[in-house]
């Protein structure tokens, strides 16, 4: 198996734009910079988050999408371009998956640690970038949520960087776990919700819907 690593590393700063007759600050637009970029507790060098009430902070830290989940946009929207972090991503990645990944496992990533900590779910600023009113739908069906990190130790990553899995978080639920206990029936796997309302390492609010979907 191949060693996974960074593709691109991708920032941006808020901009206004006009959607739907109102204007909107988002910072969805990124795109690769090239040579090597600081990792901070909050942030990339260079990057930005818009509306800190729904995006960023410590358990939102660093966003990362999967480069394998390119051609299957490609295919379903073969009218839009998708040039290297056109989700948001501030890390396009190769090697990792939602499925094989767990909520606490930690990643070694260039010199920085980082943790994962939850699935994305797709807000309006994803129309916003597509301008498409189905993004949203679609983002959601296609089950590539890509995943966030939390920064543990700051560092430096460039695209090439390897990315290792230094620490597998014991109770084994994956990214995509979570996203199906979020969308689906989470009383269905009542094994499995047990594990996830007891992870440090997803977001507070993450575990107490989980244990509202249960009732």
């Amino acid at each position: 198996m191949a060693q996974a690593k960074i593709i691109s590393v991708n920032v941006g700063q808020p901009r206004e734009v006009l959607w739907k007759g109102t204007q909107v600050s988002t910072s969805i637009f990124k795109y690769p910079v090239d040579g090597t970029v600081e990792v901070k507790t909050l942030n990339l060098h260079g990057d930005r988050q818009a509306d800190l009430s729904v995006h960023g902070g410590p358990y939102k830290a660093v966003y990362a999408y999967p480069s394998e989940h390119y051609p299957y946009w490609r295919n379903e929207l073969p009218h839009s371009d998708f040039p290297r972090g056109a989700f948001g991503e501030n890390l396009t990645t190769a090697g990792l998956f939602e499925e094989s990944l767990h909520i606490g496992d930690q990643l070694r990533v260039g010199s920085a640690l980082l943790m994962v900590t939850q699935p994305r779910m797709p807000c309006f600023k994803l129309t916003i970038r597509f301008d498409r009113d189905d993004m949203i739908k679609r983002f959601i069906a296609s089950h590539t949520s890509g995943f966030y990190f939390s920064v543990i130790e700051e560092g430096e990553i460039a695209a090439g960087s390897a990315i290792e899995i230094v620490h597998r978080d014991p109770a084994e639920v994956s990214v995509a776990d979570i996203s199906r206990l979020y969308f689906q029936h989470a009383h269905s796997e009542p094994e499995l919700l047990q594990r996830a309302v007891r992870l440090e390492a997803l977001p507070a609010s993450w575990r107490d819907y989980l244990r509202q979907r249960a009732v």
